[in-house]
């Protein structure tokens, strides 16, 4: 069956984008209102169905079908020919989501992928429709493009799922938290009959954070300048890397650098680090490195890799009255 998709529906599909805030905005502030949907912790996903099959996208117009045989396979089996889908590509493993079991998937020959999809296999969060039944719906109001979701997706199992959506701020600010233990980074927020804006930040994301306590380990800048601290725990009996803050204030700044001690030579970091948590895998940041003696109090979101914290984390303040024993 031959189905023409639309021009740039048919893959790749440049999708809509969010900007960061910090606080929820009220439903009345947003066109028709706000719809409050969760902010899932996996890979992007435009799905186009089309006569021959069913291919996968990423947000960076990366083919990812051959990452994702199971959903390949449910979207052949349960989406209608002519419909392109944007979602979220995710994993659990037991009741929390793991971006690492993601990860693999894109690392590994075709044979080992069809492996790790046996063992683990994904799931596809669907929070919108951008075409139906061959025709370009994006510019239709969110509230519509909602509706017809709900109904396409009646009939779905998984691992298809509707994401869940709510127009109650109430609701939305109590997902903040019941949902952080699951992996869920927070809220996107869209104007109810708003249209679909292909490489916009029209929506709104709001990431749920919460206090934890880490070691500085080693800080980017100088002793006498901080500007940014490298976070460790010490797992094992070995101190380990688990992220990096955002830029410190002056006054952060001013007051770690009467704080820190240069390290002694047992220190087990290396003098640069090159990480995804450090920017690009290219990049080479230098360390400072320092006695891990110091206890700071850091805001963290939900986003974990390889045990450490995916996005940076936000540097509060120096917790003087805590030891690193206090953390073990």
């Amino acid at each position: 069956m031959v189905v023409a998709l639309p021009e740039g529906l048919d893959g790749p599909v440049e999708v809509a984008l969010a900007r960061s805030e910090e606080a929820i905005p009220p439903s009345s502030s947003l066109k028709g209102g706000a719809l409050y949907e969760l902010k899932w912790d996996g890979y992007r996903v435009a799905v186009v169905r089309d006569g021959a099959g069913a291919r996968l996208w990423s947000r960076q117009g990366k083919e990812l079908t051959s990452r994702f045989p199971d959903l390949v396979a449910a979207a052949v089996a349960q989406v209608e020919p002519g419909t392109v889908l944007d979602g979220e590509a995710v994993i659990w493993n037991g009741s929390r989501l793991d971006f690492d079991l993601l990860q693999r998937r894109l690392v590994n020959t075709p044979r080992k992928v069809a492996v790790l999809a046996a063992r683990n296999p994904a799931s596809l969060i669907v929070f919108d429709v951008l075409a139906h039944r061959a025709k370009d719906i994006r510019r239709r109001a969110l509230r519509e493009r909602r509706q017809l979701l709900e109904e396409l997706s009646a009939g779905w199992d998984p691992p298809l799922q509707l994401s869940p959506t709510t127009d109650d701020e109430v609701t939305a600010r109590d997902w903040m938290t019941q949902y952080r233990p699951a992996g869920i980074e927070g809220l996107v927020i869209k104007a109810a009959d708003s249209v679909y804006t292909p490489g916009r930040r029209t929506w709104i994301k709001v990431k749920s954070r919460e206090s934890t306590d880490v070691l500085i380990g080693g800080i980017t800048g100088s002793l006498e300048r901080p500007e940014t601290i490298v976070a460790g725990l010490v797992r094992g009996g070995e101190l380990q890397v688990v992220g990096r803050s955002t830029p410190l204030t002056r006054d952060q700044a001013q007051s770690l650098a009467t704080v820190l001690t240069p390290a002694g030579p047992n220190h087990p970091w290396p003098d640069i680090i090159s990480s995804s948590r450090f920017g690009t895998g290219r990049d080479k940041v230098p360390l400072v490195k320092v006695e891990p003696s110091v206890v700071a109090e850091v805001l963290a979101d939900a986003a974990l890799q390889a045990g450490g914290y995916r996005h940076p984390l936000r540097f509060v303040r120096a917790r003087l009255d805590l030891g690193p024993e206090d953390l073990s």
